[in-house]
């Protein structure tokens, strides 16, 4: 808990530092970010906020992500199929693993990631600015329902 606390008060500090108005939708979508496990789309975010705030479009979602993603608490993944998911627990390059049957996104921990990001970089010589590692799969649920 302390650690979604802590994300929830970055971004907000954040907003704050830059100019940013902290309304009370700006608040909740922060929320979500900050606490989500499972990488939401706008969409989902904005469905999950009807309740509370039914008056607020998607594109109050999508300009609200916007702002977070440029101040950089906020970590964007795009798919070839035009969606995106958000990240705001992690902020920064980290690997996923996403089921190819459901959608579901799982950040594994993997110790060697920066051994093969300077491996990389030894062999060809680039400055990594950032990277993306994604492993495709089909997760437990999935394949508990194909069985």
């Amino acid at each position: 808990m302390n650690q979604k606390k802590n994300r929830y008060d970055t971004i907000l500090c954040k907003l704050k530092e830059n100019g940013y108005k902290i309304t009370p939708q700006r608040i909740a979508i922060v929320k979500i970010l900050a606490k989500s496990v499972d990488h939401p789309s706008a969409e989902t975010i904005h469905e999950q906020l009807k309740t509370d705030f039914p008056t607020m479009s998607l594109a109050t979602v999508y300009r609200n992500i916007c702002v977070i993603k440029s101040l950089g608490e906020v970590l964007e993944l795009g798919f070839p199929d035009g969606s995106n998911r958000y990240d705001g627990k992690k902020p920064y390059p980290h690997p996923h693993i996403i089921c190819i049957k459901c959608g579901k996104v799982v950040d594994p921990d993997l110790d060697s990631l920066d051994d093969m990001k300077n491996e990389v970089a030894r062999e060809t010589h680039f400055k990594i600015l950032n990277h993306r590692l994604d492993f495709f799969g089909i997760c437990n649920d999935c394949q508990a329902k194909e069985k």
